[in-house]
């Protein structure tokens, strides 16, 4: 079954996405896995950051809520975090600028004390058709958001992580299935499965995971307010299953490698794409 055809201006807000998308309001529930734990997810005011914080909140997780401008969709994030019984902060600001980066790590510090979990889910993107469509500043803009405000993020919080913290970057099957019309996007999404790897690496010895997930076709603001609408009425009938995976099917992985469960799982990019196979 297709969506219908549907154009938001960026970044796109739930309220306006038709049909709504399922972030597991009605279905998860929590066992624990993450009790007292303090986390920072950005991008967490829609789509799988909103997942992945309601997730959280009822594992048992605190939850700091970083968000560019989309003021609804973030109150109502933090309600859904509130509602189980957490603690939501609410920071605004632009991943492009490197000092709001480190405004978010100092202030989870502040609110927290220390950052157990750290998911850099935030992303930009933009459908182009051709190489010379692509505007300088938007190719320059799509890599400080994706990628940059990653490496500004993870050095700023490392030094507040203890052993057995995590962080969880989210790449995409992109990141291994180029889509030409995203290549900006695509390109930050293969730095970041690298990234993840390298780090991974080089934060073992101070007993920090580091992970990524790669979801395929997930049904998000982002999708309407970045693809043309004919795009996005058959938007992820492409994989296997032949539909768009919502963000409650994919916040479980998030869960898993932010829990001590994970103890040994560092170095993994994990694809949450309706069957489509990453390598």
């Amino acid at each position: 079954m297709n969506q219908p055809k549907q154009q938001q201006q960026p970044p796109g807000s739930e309220k306006e996405l038709t049909p709504k998308a399922d972030h597991g309001e009605t279905s998860y529930q929590g066992s624990g896995k993450l009790a007292g734990k303090a986390t920072v997810i950005t991008g967490a005011d829609s789509g799988i950051g909103r997942a992945v914080a309601l997730a959280f909140a009822r594992e048992g997780a605190d939850v700091l809520i970083a968000y560019l401008n989309e003021h609804e969709d973030a109150k109502e994030t933090a309600r859904l975090v509130e509602e189980a019984g957490r603690k939501a902060v609410l920071v605004r600001g632009d991943l492009a600028e490197p000092a709001h980066c480190r405004a978010i790590v100092d202030r989870a510090v502040r609110e927290f004390g220390r950052i157990d979990v750290l998911v850099n889910n935030a992303a930009f993107q933009m459908t182009r058709d051709s190489l010379e469509e692509i505007p300088d500043d938007e190719w320059d803009y799509t890599f400080k958001v994706n990628i940059t405000a990653m490496f500004h993020i993870c050095k700023a919080a490392v030094k507040h992580m203890r052993p057995g913290s995590s962080i969880i970057n989210t790449t995409s099957i992109n990141s291994d299935k180029p889509k030409p019309t995203l290549l900006a996007y695509a390109t930050t999404k293969g730095a970041i499965a690298n990234f993840t790897a390298g780090l991974a690496q080089l934060l073992a010895e101070q007993g920090i995971r580091v992970n990524s997930v790669a979801p395929g076709p997930i049904w998000t603001p982002l999708i309407p307010s970045t693809m043309p609408p004919e795009e996005v009425e058959s938007f992820g009938q492409q994989v296997p299953m032949k539909r768009p995976g919502q963000p409650a099917e994919v916040a479980p992985v998030y869960v898993m490698l932010a829990s001590d469960q994970a103890s040994y799982i560092s170095g993994a990019r994990i694809a949450v794409t309706g069957g489509t196979p990453i390598l």
